[in-house]
């Protein structure tokens, strides 16, 4: 059966060229180009993903992204005409799972939304006895539930949040650099963009360190990458 993916873009070209490059890879599309739209559509189609812009009327791609990751657990690659960091950064603090800024490659769009599907699909058909549970002192990761506490306190993680924290909690203790973690948590087998990794990584210490900018779990190995410790 073939992945859903919904398109909210108001750029009538740019609608009709996604429309018809991820059809012809196979893909069935939803449109939607407002943010209004976007938010009724996506709760009466539940697409497998969503390519959604940043600028829109009526309501903003941060607007529609915010509330629904709050509703549904599906991958969002967001669009952006800006170039500030700032816009980056929000999209991925907000609950993307990534960003392109425009103009971009369509075959590496294509290529994002094809890992950004595969780790989806992946995730949801782990045989039962991968299901299972992660501890690491008071932060206790529940696979079979996609939830993790610290202590008694139920953590409020994006769904790139809770994958990245648990492919670290599995090689606890082991450093991967940013592209290892780009390949093995967003399923990139090319060079993306590493400021994700880095935008993913101080939103967990935000909910996993009591200081998060003196970090005693997930640690920053100078000139080496990041590692899991606990």
């Amino acid at each position: 059966m073939s992945h859903r993916i919904m398109i909210v873009e108001d750029d009538p070209n740019l609608l009709a060229t996604l429309k018809y490059n991820l059809e012809k890879e196979g893909y069935v599309t939803i449109m939607a180009t407002d943010g209004a739209e976007a938010l009724e559509t996506a709760r009466s189609q539940q697409p497998d993903l969503l390519v959604l812009d940043i600028m829109l009327p009526t309501m903003s791609g941060f607007e529609v992204c915010r509330i629904l990751r709050k509703e549904m657990n599906l991958p969002i690659l967001m669009l952006t005409a800006r170039t500030e960091e700032v816009d980056k950064i929000v999209g991925l603090e907000i609950g993307a799972d990534d960003y392109m800024t425009k103009p971009f490659s369509m075959r590496e769009l294509l290529a994002r939304v094809g890992a950004m599907l595969r780790r989806s699909d992946m995730s949801s058909a782990q045989p039962a006895d991968s299901l299972k549970k992660l501890k690491l002192d008071d932060l206790e990761i529940d696979i079979d539930r996609h939830q993790a506490f610290l202590g008694d306190t139920e953590l409020s993680l994006s769904p790139k949040e809770f994958d990245l924290l648990t492919f670290l909690a599995r090689n606890r203790g082991i450093v991967f650099n940013r592209e290892q973690l780009l390949e093995k948590v967003w399923g990139y087998d090319y060079a993306g963009d590493t400021r994700t990794v880095d935008v993913h990584i101080r939103w967990l210490r935000q909910k996993i360190e009591a200081q998060p900018a003196k970090p005693q779990r997930l640690l920053t190995i100078r000139g080496a990458g990041y590692k899991l410790e606990g």
